[in-house]
């Protein structure tokens, strides 16, 4: 185990330097290592045709359809609608939309833009082939013919995917070279990295970067402009500013120096202003501090007491939204937060030791504390608020593999990329689903084909890319790290019938993970033999083989006995592999794997789950392009009963329970021993199950030592956890050997509006007594309005009713067909007193309660099968009203069974449900709700339009803070450290 050096120390060392120093450094490495240490190098690949046919085109092989792309907002609004797009018979709407929103180049409204998935797919395989064949990687045509095809119908068939910068941005040079001047790549024949000729001939296609500070102002404000660019082109980036002095510690020409902290705010706002990809993508972007900086405390609350000032905000009435007045005024809330710990640290923790902070100039001790204080104090910020989160220093620089270049300082903004500072990496993600057989056995051998594909073509990428400073394009060249990764784990765990919290499902999961990094190295150092080995590789030749060697080590830390012997031994196989051909040829690339959040492209694959995350819920509700609601049941679960031996009735009954209840608990046909299977993220609106947080906790513990760098993972705890549960928590994942845990706390951004208020020191009081005086909320000049054509016993007449914005009744006009005016008269003048009476605030259930059920003529049936016989013309109206307007649950107050259940769409037909509501990401749909469905209807108090993007959540019972997708405005959910929708597929800067 390598010594742990306090970081600040080592920080300070290491960024001392000047930038002409370090440009100089890189440069006699260049001068030494362009000349290939191998001079018998065999150039070029052959390839294997495992997927694709020689006899016709990926693209012919699959049946295509054309059809809308839409995306709406919580109010129905259309936000982006392309007609007449290409897409596959066999993706879903779901992804059709997400593909032809956020992939597809060009301006719509100049006739410009991509129309089909063909040309996007094109534009990005055959960029790729291109460039690998100028670059010697194929052995012959034939060969790059091959690749081009197993790559594009590996893409094309939903199997794998590449991050978002390289769909925003490559083969883009095909319709538009950009403006001006573009970024920095390694250009061959100069052998150094030169500034491109314009945006696209050599594009940004790496989503994760880690940018180095040093303590001038100079670099400090390159810093802003770096990160500028990184999230204008889709991608994200992450900071250690140890190197900054603190606030503690004295300037050259007198005073004290600003501090990291200071710096900070500015780097926030600039991050604010600018959205990823010149769309709509918050910028991502991390922030880490050593635990021996002077500033440490100031870094562990400051993102906490900006929080308290929302509250503040909140409570005295501004907007609490996330993008609202009360968020968007405090700073901070446009990074994750981490401090970075050592194993030195974390033992004073365990034994109650002192720990010192030092200056970041001379070392000298500045402030001494308890460890176990300072640890509780990050655990009560998180708790508060969500960050900061931890990294764990020494487990990261363990399993590092160009130790002897540098040490790791940072990661990315989700902290799954960890390497040198000033170095990038582009991403990429297979669907595990694809690779399950009916049976339940994982097909590892085409796995690793689709492995092999994947990561050759990532590592093409590296050098025809472009990056934001001359530095990273140089170390991009030098290192060559790539990050290829996987989704759909939960789906495939719950499929086999693997409980996501057990020993199989974390030793399946281990054992994939160690398959898809060992076949990556494996490949690399193929590629090493054809192509030459990464330029530092014999610098560090020794701790690259001692970490190939821990990961090989860890292969028999898997537990045989609850996997197939076959995935066990193909994974000891291969790492066997890695560790003899690294020895014999290097590696091409210096990391090969993390595990992403995969947002966005996840959505691409229609994928059940992301990254290696569990499902949220086994139930959804799906918004439907032309208006309403589908809800969605989790196809995997049939798979997971079959494979647990139920026959196809208790198959259809329990999936039916699950349809009638939002949930499988208490399901007649169910054995309690299997309910661990499908337990989810979260808790079910009707249920009480979901994962524990340690059972996340352990399933990356699993996973960690196979990954070349880290996990985007956020561990989601209830509102009603402790601080003792945080600090638990963070002790765990040191203990389990993570390199990287967040956590997030239910509850703690508020979001809404509260009844109490805090005081100084923290504890809540009752917000102020306000004598209530009535007021008449009066509705908008223009307002929407529904109207209803009715019959009651022959009698026919038309309610209208008028709503406010958010959707709730706020007047009512009633007409009756062919009556005498005292009627209609008498109708008028009780239609304006239930309007007033809406507009004065009385609740609706309450008119509904006191008006249904009067019995007077007309009576007698109706032509509404929702509301067959009635008492009244009066009893018709507002049992309508309570249908449109009220819960479920209200309306079964006053319908009968049969009646509620029609208004939860319990009583419908699966095989009658039209092709078009089928086949969305692998879920099975039920009858579309109608935009006014009283489901939309809960007990929160919310403003409709607020309940209205709530509803896809609805089924679950956590995550009550989520903020709304700043595109469509749906509710989000967390993904890794960041947020996606399930809506649009907007994420928060992950790819």
């Amino acid at each position: 185990m390598p010594p742990t050096t306090p970081t600040s120390t080592v920080t300070d060392s290491h960024q001392t330097k000047t930038d002409d120093q370090a440009n100089g450094l890189l440069q006699a490495v260049f001068k030494r290592s362009d000349q290939p240490q191998n001079q018998n190098l065999k150039r070029g690949l052959n390839w294997p045709r495992v997927f694709s046919r020689a006899d016709v085109h990926p693209f012919e092989e699959v049946a295509w359809e054309k059809r809308t792309a839409a995306i709406t907002d919580a109010n129905g609004k259309v936000v982006y609608e392309q007609r007449d797009v290409e897409v596959p018979i066999g993706w879903s709407q779901n992804a059709t939309n997400i593909i032809a929103s956020k992939y597809f180049y060009g301006d719509k409204e100049k006739g410009q833009r991509e129309q089909s998935v063909r040309e996007l797919i094109d534009r990005v395989t055959q960029t790729i082939t291109d460039w690998g064949k100028a670059d010697g990687y194929f052995a012959s045509a034939e060969a790059a013919k091959v690749f081009y095809d197993e790559l594009t119908w590996l893409i094309l068939r939903q199997y794998l995917t590449f991050n978002s910068p390289v769909w925003f941005n490559c083969g883009v040079h095909r319709y538009d070279r950009g403006s001006g001047v573009g970024r920095w790549y390694w250009n061959k024949s100069a052998a150094q990295a030169v500034l491109a000729e314009d945006d696209y001939t050599h594009p940004q296609c790496s989503a994760c970067f880690i940018l180095s500070v040093r303590d001038t102002m100079d670099s400090i404000l390159t810093l802003a402009k770096t990160e500028g660019m990184i999230f204008k082109f889709g991608s994200g980036a992450g900071s250690n500013l140890s190197p900054l002095r603190s606030s503690r510690e004295r300037l050259s020409g007198g005073g004290f120096a600003s501090g990291p902290v200071s710096f900070m705010r500015g780097f926030d706002s600039f991050a604010g202003v600018i959205k990823s990809g010149g769309k709509t993508r918050r910028a991502a972007k991390m922030t880490i501090l050593n635990i021996d900086h002077p500033d440490v405390v100031e870094f562990i609350w400051c993102k906490a007491r900006e929080e308290t000032k929302a509250w503040a905000l909140i409570d005295a009435g501004y907007d609490g939204a996330i993008d609202g007045e009360a968020y968007t005024s405090i700073f901070f809330q446009n990074a994750n937060h981490s401090v970075r710990v050592t194993d030195e640290f974390m033992r004073a923790v365990e034994t109650d030791q002192h720990w010192q902070t030092r200056g970041v100039k001379n070392g000298d001790v500045i402030g001494t504390f308890k460890a176990r204080d300072l640890l509780r104090q990050i655990a009560e910020a998180t708790h508060r608020c969500g960050d900061p989160g931890l990294q764990y220093d020494t487990t990261i620089n363990r399993w590092h593999t160009c130790a002897n270049t540098d040490r790791i300082h940072a990661s990315n903004p989700c902290s799954e990329y960890m390497f040198l500072d000033d170095t990038a990496c582009n991403l990429a993600s297979i669907n595990l689903m694809k690779f399950r057989q009916p049976d339940g056995a994982f097909d590892h051998e085409r796995f690793q084909n689709a492995v092999r594909v994947l990561i050759t073509a990532m590592e093409i990428i590296v050098d025809n890319s472009s990056y934001p400073t001359q530095e990273i394009s140089q170390r991009s060249h030098l290192f060559r790290t790539l990050g290829i990764g996987y989704a759909n784990l939960g789906a495939l765990l719950m499929s086999l019938g693997l409980p996501y919290d057990s020993d199989g499902g974390r030793a399946y999961a281990g054992a994939i993970t160690a398959l898809l990094t060992g076949r990556a190295y494996a490949q690399s150092a193929v590629m090493a033999k054809q192509l030459g080995p990464f330029y530092r590789f014999e610098e560090n030749r020794e701790p690259t083989l001692r970490v190939m060697r821990q990961h090989r080590a860890a292969i028999d830390t898997i537990n045989q006995s609850v996997i197939p012997k076959s995935l066990w031994a193909a994974a000891r196989d291969v790492w066997d592999e890695v560790v003899d051909q690294t020895g014999q040829h290097g590696l091409r690339n210096a990391q090969v794997s993390v595990l992403a959040p995969t947002g966005t492209i996840a959505f691409m694959m229609d994928c059940d789950t992301t990254g290696i995350e569990p499902d949220i819920a086994l139930v959804k509700y799906k918004k439907l392009v032309g208006g309403g609601y589908m809800k969605m049941v989790n196809g995997t679960v049939s798979l997971a009963l079959k494979m647990l031996g139920y026959d196809a009735s208790q198959v259809e009954a329990i999936k039916e329970y699950i349809d009638q209840n939002d949930t499988i608990e208490n399901a007649s046909d169910l054995k309690d021993t299997d309910l661990a299977v499908f337990d989810c993220a979260f808790k079910p609106a009707n249920g009480t199950r979901s994962i524990h947080h340690l059972g996340h906790l352990k399933m990356m513990g699993a996973v960690q030592p196979f990954l070349s760098g880290a996990i985007s993972k956020t561990v989601n705890m209830p509102e009603d956890s402790t601080v003792e549960d945080i600090l638990d928590a963070y002790i765990q994942g040191w203990k389990l050997g993570l390199k990287a845990l967040a956590i997030y706390r239910d509850g703690s951004k508020r979001t809404q509006p509260l009844n109490t208020s805090l005081t100084e020191d923290g504890k809540k009081r009752a917000a102020p007594v306000v004598e209530p005086k009535p007021y008449r909320r009066k509705l908008p000049d223009e307002r929407q309005a529904i109207t209803h054509k009715f019959e009651v016993a022959g009698h026919e007449g038309y309610l209208t009713v008028g709503m406010y914005p958010e959707g709730q009744p706020g007047e009512i006009f009633i007409t009756m067909n062919k009556e005498g005016s005292t009627l209609s008269g008498i109708m008028d003048a009780f239609a304006t007193s239930i309007s007033l009476n809406l507009q004065y605030g009385v609740p609706l259930k309450v008119l509904v309660n006191k008006f249904t059920h009067l019995r007077f003529d007309p009576s007698g049936f109706t032509k509404n099968p929702q509301i067959p016989i009635v008492k009244s013309i009066m009893d018709y109206l507002f049992r309508w009203m309570a249908l449109k307007f009220l819960s479920a649950e209200d309306a079964a107050l006053v319908h009968n069974k049969e009646i509620v259940d029609q208004a939860k769409g319990l009583s419908v037909d699966l095989t009658k449900q039209p092709a078009s509501n089928s086949g969305v990401s692998g879920m099975a749909p039920t009858a579309p709700l109608p935009a006014n469905d009283p489901r939309l209807e809960n007990n929160s108090g919310l403003p409709r339009d607020q309940r209205a993007v709530q509803l896809e959540l609805a089924t679950i019972q956590n995550q009550s803070d989520a903020p709304p997708c700043d595109f469509c405005g749906a509710i989000m959910v967390r993904n890794g450290s960041c947020y996606k929708c399930y809506e649009c597929g907007q994420t928060s800067g992950c790819s």
